[in-house]
């Protein structure tokens, strides 16, 4: 069975092709791993098999491009990288492996929408018992309800863009006009977790790796560590089943000083830090092909605990 899969939005993705290519040889399985992106020198596009350019995500025939791209390639599976696709994608899955073979790798929209709003991500935090950091309505400023120091971005942000600490009211002021749709809330401290996790089509979770984030660069982790936190898997398996995900997530979290899980928001999406949990184990890419191949998996937690990865920047010429 040759199983063909494209990445899209893959621009520096090189890790995550270059995963998807090792799994695929390590099952002897027949096929070719593509990338697509509207930047022809986006790096990800010269690692693999083939490449495509495709329309902005914006553009009204992006979905009729893909759709393209899988029939004259006989795409199995496709695969998001960005949270700008996500919504899209989502509204339009029917539509995709209707009018192809390939499966789409995204949760349902109902899931997606309240993960790329992050006030309805707080909503839905408060509404089914997951610790969040608190919400600063205009109410609370009004009435001075709350206590620096407040952390700002932007209801629809990505990668830690418009992103920030506010310490006093100078700073409040100032950020609630620069931040454009923003939302406000406390700022909590403790160690900061991203949590790589792997569900089957059916909505069954498979995997739940913690990586504590030592080091990050604009919102993207630099060093992580692999802990096998009890607690900490427990409840995203908790979350995971309310939301009702499949496919690849990331979720991001402190575990505060008192031991309270406090989740800052979900990515429904490979995140750029996933090939450390794949490195350790918990290969999702596998995991893929395995799916696809008509294969039953079980939820399992025999992936390496304690394990710490540095990532590092390449260059490959591309003209």
């Amino acid at each position: 069975m040759e199983i063909n899969v494209l990445i899209l939005s893959a621009g520096r993705r090189v890790e995550l092709v270059n995963c998807f290519k090792a799994a695929r040889d390590k099952l002897k399985i027949s096929g070719k791993v593509y990338a697509a992106d509207m930047n022809g020198t986006a790096p990800a596009l010269f690692f693999a098999d083939g490449y495509f350019l495709v329309p902005r995500i914006s553009a009204d025939d992006y979905i009729d491009a893909i759709i393209k791209v899988c029939n004259e390639n006989d795409i199995s599976l496709i695969v998001p990288t960005i949270d700008t696709e996500l919504e899209k994608l989502a509204q339009n899955k029917e539509k995709i492996e209707k009018a192809t073979r390939a499966r789409v790798l995204i949760s349902d929209y109902k899931a997606v929408s309240i993960c790329c709003d992050k006030f309805k991500t707080a909503q839905f935090f408060k509404e089914h018992g997951f610790g969040y950091p608190k919400v600063i309505s205009d109410e609370d400023i009004k009435t001075k309800n709350y206590k620096f120091p407040l952390f700002i971005k932007p209801l629809n942000g990505s990668s830690s863009i418009n992103a920030f600490k506010v310490n006093n009211e100078k700073e409040l002021e100032f950020f609630k006009e620069y931040v454009k749709e923003p939302i406000l809330q406390e700022c909590v401290s403790g160690r900061e977790y991203t949590v790589d996790c792997f569900s089957d089509f059916d909505g069954n979770t498979v995997t739940v790796v913690p990586r504590l984030r030592i080091a990050t660069r604009s919102g993207e982790v630099l060093k992580g560590r692999i802990e096998k936190n009890a607690s900490l898997i427990a409840d995203v398996k908790k979350l995971i089943k309310a939301f009702g995900f499949i496919g690849q997530i990331t979720v991001q979290c402190f575990l505060c000083d008192s031991g309270e899980i406090k989740y800052i928001e979900i990515n429904p999406r490979f995140g750029g830090g996933a090939p450390m949990s794949i490195m350790a184990g918990a290969d999702s890419c596998e995991n893929l092909y395995r799916l696809l191949l008509g294969e039953k998996l079980s939820y399992t937690e025999s992936w390496q605990d304690g394990v710490t990865f540095a990532r590092f920047d390449g260059s490959v010429r591309v003209g």
